[in-house]
């Protein structure tokens, strides 16, 4: 999948690996066999050994380029800086680091590292292997910066995506960058050649724009000793992004700009670990979190709560997209004329008699569940004959391949707009998003074409979508929980340590990934004072998940985060 995907609990443990970037030593002319002995054979295996130990490349130079682009009657010229930045896997780690990458002179990191010599025992030589190494990531980003602004001035904010282990390709190419894959409708686009143009919603005229890949993807990579434990899971991950941005605001002195964090999916659950680590362990207080496509607790996945009999928050949450899903492709027994209206009658039915139908479980009477079901029919298009048989829970891939079965199509997940002919009309839940499917070779490979021609940045290497996993697990442990992933309580503590601290949540009608109405529900369960609920606003879009691929849904996007920065700064002068 090349898009920022959620796991659930189960998904989460996947298996993943450490990918490095490799030089293996050039092969020298052959020994004589002839004159061999014991003696030679040893010094010919050491230089094999020495040929064979793997080299890791160190990262090429940053590139600096320059653009221009226009915003909302604005022509503004900038500055960008595609590179990589190097982060230690600890704290004590990362601060015996320089800011080129390497260990300081001196250091203990520089003391242990793997060095060439001799043996003091037996005198033979032997030779380092890197993959003895202390971990590090060098993460890949590109920066955009406006030109004659004053940095104590100028906001500047730190975009990613999720996964986890999707790179940032989606929110650089779609979202508020300098540039836009046009992408707008919901069919699948022809094959390449695809259309980049310059972004007209670009939120340069707000803010500068730092775009960071997660350890391991992109043009970045980690190496070292377990390298893959040491920078995927939810703590590792978010520590790594929090040093990735220390480093960035030394190196480019922003240490006394305006800063935000803007995370997409999974990205959001990051925003609420790293805002809590930003600022109660690096001392950098963020003046502003937007969340787009939110999910803080993995209990509440609507892709397969079957797994948690007992658990119906899942069906009831979700309702309103498959709701709004049913209105757009106009499968309702009766069409409402508005979208909004319509869901907000839908919300309080999730919230009132379905919430309580299915607490009751086993006692709901058979008369009960029939009028529920022909309720949820009224508000889903789907038959009451196949909402009984579900017992009234109806899930993600259920919902995307029962919707359509008339028209042997499936209905997107990422974006319910978009629909795919089935892969096996007997199937049960859907196989495949069909969103994915029709958008992602463009963003791929217009990223891969701008960031060479453009960006200057990337010749003779690979670019990561996504992470390589492989041998490796994500760690889910989390404030010492493995088994039900819940960021919420982070974010309440980054809110509580900083009243100030405003928090912007967007989402789309359609995105079935990360419904809307869950992520309300999240904010609006927060452990925090209710004084400090009106520090959080709500945005929601008639789009998706990347709400971005609707041009409509991404001026919105644009004039609202720029509004909501704004309104912020003017707070704090």
């Amino acid at each position: 999948m090349n898009v920022p995907r959620i796991l659930t609990i189960a998904t989460l443990a996947v298996t993943l690996s450490s990918t490095s970037l490799v030089l293996f030593a050039q092969n020298e002319a052959p020994v004589s066999k002839s004159a061999s002995s014991d003696k030679a054979a040893d010094k010919t295996s050491d230089k094999a050994t020495d040929k064979a130990a793997e080299k890791p490349l160190p990262p090429p130079p940053d590139s600096t380029t320059q653009g221009s682009v226009d915003v909302a009657g604005q022509h503004i010229a900038y500055t960008a800086v595609a590179g990589t930045l190097t982060v230690g896997a600890t704290d004590v780690q990362d601060a015996q680091l320089g800011m080129d990458g390497k260990p300081l002179p001196g250091s203990q990191l520089a003391a242990s590292e793997p060095k060439d010599g001799k043996d003091a025992d037996s005198g033979d030589r032997v030779y380092k292997d890197p993959k003895d190494a202390d971990a590090v990531a060098h993460i890949f980003y590109v920066a955009y910066f406006k030109k004659d602004a004053k940095n104590e001035d100028r906001p500047i904010t730190f975009f990613y995506n999720g996964g986890p282990g999707s790179s940032t390709v989606w929110l650089h190419m779609g979202s508020l960058g300098p540039k836009h894959v046009v992408t707008d409708g919901d069919q699948h686009l022809p094959a390449a050649p695809y259309k980049l143009v310059d972004n007209a919603y670009s939120l340069l005229d707000t803010s500068d724009l730092v775009f960071i890949d997660m350890p391991g993807t992109g043009f970045g990579r980690l190496v070292g000793k377990d390298a893959g434990k040491a920078f995927w899971g939810v703590d590792e991950d978010a520590n790594a992004f929090a040093r990735f941005i220390a480093r960035f605001i030394t190196k480019f002195n922003r240490w006394n700009s305006p800063k935000y964090i803007f995370g997409e999916s999974y990205g959001t659950t990051r925003s609420a670990v790293l805002a809590d680590v930003l600022q109660n362990s690096k001392s950098i207080d963020l003046n502003g979190v937007i969340l787009l496509s939110q999910i803080f607790n993995f209990t509440t996945d609507i892709d397969g709560p079957s797994g948690n009999p007992g658990v119906d928050l899942p069906y009831v949450l979700a309702l309103p997209t498959y709701a709004a899903t049913a209105w757009y492709h106009k499968k309702l027994p009766q069409q409402p004329a508005a979208l909004e209206p319509f869901l907000k009658e839908v919300e309080d039915f999730a919230m009132g008699p379905y919430t309580h139908a299915l607490a009751l479980g086993t006692d709901l009477t058979p008369e009960e569940k029939q009028s529920v079901a022909e309720k949820l029919h009224a508000y889903t298009g789907l038959p009451a004959a196949y909402l009984l048989k579900a017992n009234l829970r109806v899930s993600g891939g259920e919902f995307e391949k029962t919707l359509q079965e008339d028209q042997d199509l499936t209905t997107g997940r990422l974006d319910t707009r978009f629909s795919g002919p089935n892969l096996n009309p007997l199937s049960e839940n859907a196989e495949y998003d069909p969103q994915s499917s029709a958008i992602s070779s463009a963003y791929v490979a217009l990223f891969n074409d701008y960031v060479r021609r453009d960006l200057k940045y990337g010749e003779g290497q690979t670019y990561l979508p996504e992470a390589q996993f492989g041998s490796a697990q994500w760690d889910q442990m989390h404030r010492g929980n493995a088994s039900s992933l819940n960021v919420a309580i982070d974010l309440a503590e980054a809110l509580k340590t900083n009243p100030d601290l405003r928090i912007m949540v967007n989402g789309g009608y359609y995105d079935l990934a990360t419904p809307f109405f869950a992520a309300q529900y999240e904010e609006k369960h927060l452990p925090i004072p209710q004084s400090l609920a009106k520090n959080i606003e709500y945005d929601w879009y008639e789009s998706g998940h990347m709400v971005y691929v609707r041009d409509e849904s991404l001026k919105q996007l644009h004039d609202r985060v720029a509004a909501f920065i704004n309104s912020t700064l003017a707070k704090s002068k």
